[in-house]
């Protein structure tokens, strides 16, 4: 893996020079460690393993440069396995749509499967996708398409490297992605409700192949630590770390998931003046912030603010996420500082910003038509593998237990048919 993303840049640039095909693999527009690794590892088995390859096979971070240090748990993970930011291609260092327009794309989309309206000329060079959300559009024959209801994406990159020729798979691909896996799915801990027994199984069949990776457990407490590390942080940078917009004819608001307990996000120095100017830079009328803090037990701890100088639109979110049915929130209303801030305890701490962006969808739309032109530049829909209540993913897969997927893929990976005997 080192020496390919070490190459990745020489590659890019020398087949631009020889007009010759590009192959760019690349996850979605919130770009998290689920995205950079189901990029980074599919891109070097397909450079691997592709026959008398046309194409260079270049793994692409959708995001600016400027925006990576704020993937505070990618930017670790990448860091201890020897894969250096500098050799990384941002989405800001590479021309998708002049590489389209001469002919020279093929683009492989992982961790998502629908394109905002901005890169919609790019769908006529995908090629494949690989996704773990439900199915939103369908792209016919010859794309090869993989959608599969597991807790991470990065799951079925490892399904698919394990059907590949033996020895592809090395040390460094498999700690990205046992990480990944582990990450997504919270120490694949039942009570998440995100890990399913393919999850399971990929991990456990990456610890047997290489037996010196980490305990899961210190893997896990690594990421999730480096995931909430907002040490050094402005808050400017803190609400952009991982913020989604929604917009109606008459408002366009932010909803920021911050990884810091409420109350102290709100003491911040100057937080309001931030707040306002974070706003007031981007033309939101108001923002959500749904705070989030892990006990020892990597049980979270769930908290909202409502922040705008506009009453009426202050008082309508707030109704809508107190009368909220569908589901519940469980909200119990907590001390602000500011008066054009709402502060509240989510009662339903398996409720993540998956549940809550519909319901603030639905009052955004009582105020003017929802998705504005606004609505398609910003990221996409959050991942499929957020904590959510009645995980879909739970309820999708079929009743196998984990050892009959393990043995499954363990017949993939030598060779064997699933159902041939042993």
């Amino acid at each position: 893996m080192e020496p390919f993303v070490a190459g990745n840049r020489a590659a890019l640039q020398d087949r631009i020079r020889q007009h010759r095909e590009i192959h760019v693999v690349m996850g979605n527009e919130a770009c998290d460690l689920d995205s950079t690794v189901s990029a980074l590892a599919l891109a070097y088995f397909l450079a691997q393993t592709s026959p008398a390859p046309k194409a260079a096979f270049v793994p692409v971070l959708n995001i600016p440069r400027a925006d990576f240090a704020l993937r505070t748990e990618t930017t670790f993970l990448l860091r201890d396995r020897g894969i250096p930011a500098a050799s990384l291609i941002f989405r800001d260092e590479i021309d998708l749509g002049g590489l389209h327009h001469a002919g020279l794309l093929s683009l492989t989309l992982v961790d998502h499967h629908v394109l905002p309206r901005a890169d919609a000329a790019l769908e006529e060079a995908v090629v494949e996708v690989v996704d773990h959300r439900p199915l939103e559009r369908d792209y016919g024959p010859p794309c090869r398409v993989t959608v599969e209801p597991v807790g991470s994406c990065a799951t079925l990159v490892t399904e698919r490297i394990l059907q590949g020729p033996p020895g592809v798979l090395d040390g460094t691909t498999a700690a990205l992605l046992h990480g990944t896996i582990l990450l997504d799915c919270i120490n694949l801990s039942p009570a998440a409700g995100k890990v399913t027994p393919r999850d399971v199984a990929c991990v456990s069949l990456l610890e047997e192949r290489f037996p010196e990776l980490p305990g899961r457990d210190a893997v896990f407490g690594a990421l999730q630590a480096a995931k909430f590390d907002v040490t050094g942080l402005t808050t400017e940078q803190m609400l952009r770390k991982d913020l989604k917009v929604l917009s109606s004819d008459e408002a366009v608001v932010a909803i920021s998931g911050v990884f810091e307990d409420l109350e102290t996000f709100l003491l911040r120095p100057g937080v309001l003046q931030d707040l306002e100017a974070f706003c007031q830079a981007r033309g939101y009328a108001g923002l959500v912030a749904m705070t989030v803090c892990f006990n020892a037990r990597h049980e979270p701890t769930r908290k909202l603010a409502v922040y705008s100088p506009q009453e009426p639109l202050r008082s309508t979110l707030c109704r809508a996420l107190e009368e909220a049915t569908t589901p519940s929130l469980l909200l119990r209303p907590l001390p602000s500082p500011w008066p054009c801030v709402a502060a509240y305890a989510q009662g339903n701490t398996v409720a993540t910003r998956k549940k809550v962006l519909p319901l603030l969808r639905a009052a955004l739309g009582g105020l003017g038509a929802a998705g504005g032109p606004e609505e398609e530049v910003v990221p996409p829909p959050t991942p499929m593998n957020s904590l959510v209540e009645e995980c879909p993913l739970a309820q999708a897969v079929p009743p196998l237990c984990p050892q009959d997927v393990l043995e499954r893929v363990s017949r993939i990976a030598v060779g064997q048919p699933p159902g041939s005997p042993k």
